[in-house]
């Protein structure tokens, strides 16, 4: 075994880190990752939005993957926190895309367009939820499999790593066209709902389109990374996972927070029509005022 490695040079190249991770970096995420968590924590307790449950998990995992890279900066030979900041990084976005697929069924139901839906809406969340399950499993056993303490362990993780963020774009593909063509529909079809003014439905599809661009481009920018391999350009050098990687997914918690999607979550009794940074909360009623002032002709701003 040890004459075969040694006649292979490539055995001999495997790092950890190709650099010393910056402390001034890692901080500076840390401390963005955990201000937007705690931001969507309030959000969601206050509105009571469980379904970003998900996108709150994703947040944690990114201000403690980002915690490890601090670790990783004294210690850069500690495969604790090499493992933390690889795996809870590179998971986290499929956590934000499961609240997001959530998103779109949420919206179509409110707006009473099932009938619109490329997709029958009882399978919509079912569909790239599960999709969603398969390539954060993939991607944590991917990682897992990595620290397993030899480099063919290593290899056979990246290549488990690579599959799942091909999963996770082929399914974010199918669902921003769903989501497309729904758009398109309901813009030739309007159902009373949405018409009405009620909800910021047509805001609502355009984060989706957003957030859902960012996650793409940094999940095809982690493909080409894992394809690159442990010496490639892209992980030798640090300002690619702040750039491609932390900046867009920070942009992306951000944008929810900005605009805070609580008013799909009004069937559930929730006394919040809409809640977040951009404006302030807004007493909605109850369920059976609603319909009542939609028919009066009656507006929220």
């Amino acid at each position: 075994m040890a004459s075969n490695q040694a006649s292979d040079p490539e055995y001999f190249d495997f790092k950890l880190y190709r650099y010393n991770p910056s402390l001034g970096a890692a901080i500076a995420a840390t401390l963005i990752f955990a201000v937007l968590t705690s931001v969507h924590l309030w959000l969601l307790v206050k509105a009571k939005t469980r379904y970003f449950v998900p996108f709150l998990i994703g947040g944690i995992f990114q201000t403690l993957g980002y915690a490890g890279r601090i670790w990783s900066h004294f210690d850069q030979d500690a495969l604790g926190g090499f493992i933390m900041q690889a795996i809870l990084i590179l998971v986290a976005p499929a956590l934000f895309a499961a609240s997001i697929y959530m998103i779109l069924g949420r919206l179509i139901r409110v707006l009473h367009a099932e009938h619109l839906s490329l997709i029958p809406i009882k399978w919509i969340t079912r569909i790239f939820v599960t999709g969603d399950v398969i390539a954060f499993t993939l991607q944590a056993a991917g990682g897992g499999t990595q620290s397993g303490g030899s480099l063919e362990m290593y290899d056979l993780g990246e290549k488990i790593i690579i599959a799942g963020l091909f999963i996770q774009i082929i399914v974010f593909g199918f669902f921003v066209a769903t989501s497309a063509r729904f758009h398109t529909r309901i813009v030739k079809s309007p159902t009373s709902v949405s018409a009405n003014g009620r909800i910021a439905w047509t805001r609502h599809l355009y984060v989706l389109y957003a957030t859902s661009a960012l996650i793409l481009v940094r999940s095809i920018f982690r493909v080409v990374e894992y394809l690159q391999g442990n010496d490639g350009y892209l992980i030798s050098h640090e300002v690619f996972i702040y750039v491609m990687d932390a900046l867009l997914m920070a942009a992306v918690m951000a944008a929810f927070a900005l605009w805070y999607m609580a008013d799909l979550q009004q069937n559930e009794g929730t006394k919040y029509s809409g809640i977040g940074l951009s404006g302030s909360m807004r007493d909605s009623s109850t369920d059976v005022e609603l319909p009542l002032k939609a028919r009066l002709g009656v507006t929220q701003c």
